[in-house]
């Protein structure tokens, strides 16, 4: 299939943000790269339902046809809630939630913002001991019948601040911690007086060699 004449983020723009993988790719502006430069399909969207599928056929072109039932079924919008007597607090289904609806912390319990669910289901496979719960809160309505723009607007913004945050623990900050630690090398090796209470040469090594194992282990971290 040709790749389309507009652009990802038109086709982007389109999609309602749940993030859910359904289609296939990693999240929903990876999706539309596909559509635009790849000539993807645009029937693997579930959450888009008809209307979806509707919506992008007018925008690229590509006939409408049917939905890929690979990817599901258009269904009712789901939420997800947490049986908190039987949460462990494992934090899995936090790193799995793609728009932030899941608060707790290690070792206690969790629960599910219940306003800024997108009903993705992808915390329910990674929970451990089976206590999460789903629930229809759309009856008898898919696809954008069951979801508007006002969510996924705010799905989209909670998608990408969650990401950018994980981008910068997961990458900006080892790349930081690496450049302190190589000044501080640097400094152990050049005026250790000026970065170091200790002045005995035997102890010195010894934190220098700390200091280099923690920039090995940063380099690791960062690539």
């Amino acid at each position: 299939m040709k790749p389309t004449l507009v652009s990802a983020s038109s086709i982007h723009a389109l999609l309602p943000q749940t993030q859910c993988t359904r289609c296939g790719y990693v999240d929903c502006m990876a999706y539309a790269k596909a559509i635009a430069e790849d000539g993807a399909a645009i029937n693997r969207c579930p959450p888009g339902g008809e209307e979806g599928l509707q919506r992008l056929a007018k925008l690229t072109g590509q006939a409408v046809g049917a939905l890929d039932e690979s990817c599901g079924r258009a269904q009712e919008r789901t939420m997800a809630f947490i049986d908190e007597d039987w949460c462990i607090g494992c934090t899995l289904c936090i790193k799995a939630c793609p728009v932030d609806a899941i608060v707790g912390s290690s070792k206690t319990m969790h629960t599910i913002i219940e306003s800024v669910c997108t009903g993705c289901e992808l915390c329910i496979p990674v929970c451990p001991v089976d206590c999460i719960e789903i629930e229809i809160t759309t009856p008898g309505r898919t696809g954008w019948q069951a979801w508007s723009q006002s969510q996924a607007d705010v799905a989209l913004n909670r998608y990408e601040k969650m990401s950018n945050r994980r981008t910068l623990y997961a990458g900006e900050k080892p790349k930081t911690l690496q450049k302190t630690l190589e000044n501080k090398l640097q400094a152990l090796a050049d005026h250790p007086e000026t970065v170091s209470r200790i002045q005995d040469s035997v102890a010195l090594e010894k934190k220098r060699r700390y200091v280099q194992a923690a920039l090995e282990k940063a380099k690791l971290q960062a690539k």
